[in-house]
């Protein structure tokens, strides 16, 4: 993990034995279950389980971005560079979602109401040059994880800083976060501060120890 930019502060030390474990499981095919679904036929991707609460995982840090620090670059294959504080970031259209999220650890949530910037919005500002077909965000702990540039610019996408009418807390990305709901959760960098854009794709932290590049839960993309 990279050193926080900006001055922020991490609690916490990354939990090595966690990051093992998850890539035996990769290793292993821990629960998968062979089968494959869509949204339309089931809302309930295979091998998940409904729960009602929303669990907290991360490495092991959580960085403590205070809101006057807080950026949020867009760089890259991008026509204009942006570096948004909180206040240009909350003057950009605010718009609620609703989706279900879906952990690769096997859990679902439903109905998850989320505020926030649209990444249509944000792609526009930046207006991505004709050659960029990969995003990869960078988080404030060091995170990295990526996807296609069509993902990231679906209808639903958005960089949200509330969940259920409150401001997101720490532990779960706060102040803002990606959420991409269509794919596993981990796609879903938690304390985001900048969104590249590049023309060859680049396996993000999950991705490089044995986790599948697209990570659709319905087609059960859980492992490489």
């Amino acid at each position: 993990m990279k050193e926080p930019t900006d001055g922020v502060t991490l609690s916490g030390s990354v939990r090595e034995k966690l990051i093992a474990s998850k890539e035996k499981w990769a290793r292993e095919g821990r629960l998968l279950t062979g089968e494959t679904s869509t949204p339309q036929a089931d809302r309930l991707p295979p091998g998940q389980r409904l729960v009602t609460d929303f669990p907290v995982l991360d490495l092991g840090v959580q960085p403590e971005v205070k809101l006057d620090r807080w950026r949020l670059r867009i760089e890259g294959l991008v026509e204009e560079r942006q570096a948004l504080d909180w206040e240009a970031f909350n003057a950009l259209p605010q718009h609620e979602w609703k989706n279900d999220i879906h952990c690769v650890t096997a859990w679902s949530r439903y109905d998850n109401i989320w505020h926030g910037v649209s990444a249509r919005d944000l792609l526009m500002l930046a207006r991505p040059k004709p050659e960029a077909r990969f995003v990869v965000f960078h988080s404030y702990d060091g995170y990295t994880t990526n996807v296609p540039l069509e993902v990231f610019a679906a209808e639903e996408v958005l960089v949200a800083h509330s969940w259920n009418n409150v401001p997101l807390e720490r532990v779960h990305g706060g102040p803002a976060r990606i959420v991409i709901p269509r794919y596993y959760f981990w796609k879903s960098a938690k304390w985001v501060t900048r969104i590249e854009l590049r023309a060859e794709d680049q396996p993000g932290f999950w991705e490089v120890r044995g986790y599948h590049n697209n990570a659709d839960p319905w087609l059960e993309e859980r492992y490489a």
